[in-house]
């Protein structure tokens, strides 16, 4: 079986071993870095991403792939339904939410010309949807949210995999004790003004450290409000996966404070490093730990009950050590590479049948 994977520039890396692992099961693949964005349909480039479409078309038919994978659809993806060949887009967030955010943010004073790009973007990308062939979603949550815009639509699920080498105690940042970390983007509002409910949390807890590593446009809008507390530190931006996995070795707990996620892969990669996590219950973050196992969910802006768990882990310390290993044996059997390829297979025999009768 032949593979064309299409990947966006942050999920480069994970495909790059996600390929690697399905070449030991003899799917051959080619994996491209895809960089497109809604500028690239911006008036002086429609003849340019005509020419693009044009040489994804040409690179389809050589290549011959069965199937074409893409977490982001774009104009390869039409140029695999314009030659025929099958379309799974793996899907990683709430397209539709994310949209109406943005759309109340950032993309509110944007230029006449960009605003035209924009929905030339959406086009394409509502075009690749409504002909994809099937629909593969980080977590169950995600599913049913596609099942919602496309009820005839065939969804699967697939967890990502987590490649585990990556994820090993390396000092190397030096933090102050007890402390709580946070690995979270500012990149959507709707997700990261749940942060706003620290201040309350580190006025309550003034003898634990809360250290944020991440970065992003709403930054500005969260940043200031933390930095009033002699608790807290921002650390900018991390380097995937070295300093994330640096920090990961110093912190006591992991917190995620999200007002959405569809699945939070984070605190996978925190419960890899045998960290309890913390947790807001939002999304398909329910799908990633065990509660009261392997860490602990929390309502949306329910401050009292995280100054009660990140309390009682920062304090019973044999208790944390053991929700912490618990959860390190629930993400490698539930989002190691194994398990993940084993999914996608699992996926691709249950649709190629589909494929060769529609195709």
């Amino acid at each position: 079986m032949r593979l064309l994977i299409n990947s966006s520039t942050n999920f480069y890396e994970h495909f790059e071993q996600f390929g690697k692992q399905l070449s030991k099961f003899k799917i051959e693949y080619k994996l491209l870095k895809d960089v497109e964005g809604y500028d690239s349909f911006s008036l002086r480039k429609i003849f340019q991403t005509k020419q693009i479409r044009k040489n994804y078309v040409n690179l389809i038919k050589n290549y011959r792939p069965d199937f074409v994978l893409t977490d982001k659809p774009s104009h390869l993806s039409l140029a695999a339904i314009e030659c025929k060949i099958p379309l799974l887009i793996y899907l990683r967030g709430d397209y539709w939410q994310e949209l109406k955010w943005a759309d109340e943010t950032i993309y509110k004073n944007i230029s006449i010309q960009y605003r035209f790009a924009l929905k030339r973007w959406r086009n394409l990308v509502e075009r690749c949807f409504k002909n994809s062939f099937a629909i593969i979603t980080v977590s169950k949550y995600l599913k049913n949210i596609v099942k919602e815009h496309y009820p005839k639509k065939s969804v699967f699920v697939m967890f990502p995999g987590i490649d585990s080498s990556l994820w090993f105690p390396q000092g190397g940042i030096k933090l102050k004790h007890p402390c709580v970390g946070l690995v979270q983007t500012a990149n959507i509002w709707g997700k990261t003004k749940e942060m706003l409910i620290l201040p309350k949390i580190m006025e309550a807890m003034p003898n634990v450290t809360f250290y944020w590593g991440g970065d992003g446009p709403y930054k500005n809008k969260i940043l200031p409000e933390l930095q009033k507390f002699k608790n807290f530190e921002w650390v900018g931006n991390l380097d995937y996966p070295d300093k994330v996995r640096q920090f990961f070795t110093e912190i006591d707990v992991y917190a995620l404070f999200s007002g959405f996620d569809s699945l939070g892969m984070t605190s996978v990669e925190a419960g890899f490093m045998r960290k309890p996590v913390v947790i807001s219950n939002v999304g398909g973050t329910s799908e990633t730990i065990l509660n009261e196992k392997t860490g602990f969910l929390i309502e949306k802006g329910n401050t009292v009950e995280w100054i009660e768990k990140l309390s009682l882990l920062i304090n019973k310390k044999e208790a944390s050590k053991k929700m912490g290993e618990k959860g390190f044996d629930f993400v490698v059997e539930k989002f190691g590479f194994d398990s993940s390829v084993k999914e996608f297979i699992d996926i691709l025999e249950s649709i190629t049948k589909k494929a060769n009768h529609n195709f």
